[in-house]
């Protein structure tokens, strides 16, 4: 586990679902409006698409304390090179906390020590503040644009 402030990172499990879904619910709702209806139900999921989810990829809690979910990331291998990270949501309350610096970068660490030499991640065009982090840490856009339920997708890239 990673330690910072008042808050760790762990693997979610089966039964950290609702929280999870809570988080996604909570981080997404102010760019309700920005959305596309099904758009941001493929963003905050539904309990079955977390669970294919976490079937498919790494899903990552940062904790304050048992049970009680700051934040999340999935991450995944989709090919011998390049690994994906989708899903970040931080709760409010957690904002400019780190909680999003040290999700990433663990997620950046499980795909790194999956032989992944390339990320990958989408980005909506709300997420302006998103896109600033992501610039931060290194990611940039790969110049790859495609359609996420009638709404923009932005491709950010970073190898390592």
């Amino acid at each position: 586990m990673t330690e910072r402030a008042a808050f760790s990172i762990r693997r979610a499990t089966v039964d950290d679902a609702d929280d999870v879904l809570a988080c996604l619910a909570e981080a997404f709702a102010p760019y309700r409006t920005s959305y596309t209806t099904d758009g941001f139900l493929d963003t905050i999921l539904t309990a079955e698409l977390l669970r294919r989810r976490m079937e498919s990829m790494i899903v990552l809690v940062a904790e304050d304390r048992p049970g009680v979910i700051a934040g999340t990331v999935a991450c995944g291998k989709v090919s011998e090179e390049e690994g994906h990270v989708r899903g970040m949501a931080v709760r409010s309350a957690w904002h400019g906390t780190g909680v999003a610096q040290a999700l990433l970068e663990r997620a950046e660490s499980e795909l790194q020590a999956q032989g992944c030499s390339r990320i990958t991640l989408d980005t909506t065009l709300p997420l302006e503040r998103a896109m600033r982090f992501y610039e931060k840490n290194g990611y940039r856009r790969s110049g790859k644009v495609g359609d996420f339920f009638g709404m923009t997708l932005i491709e950010y890239e970073k190898s390592n």
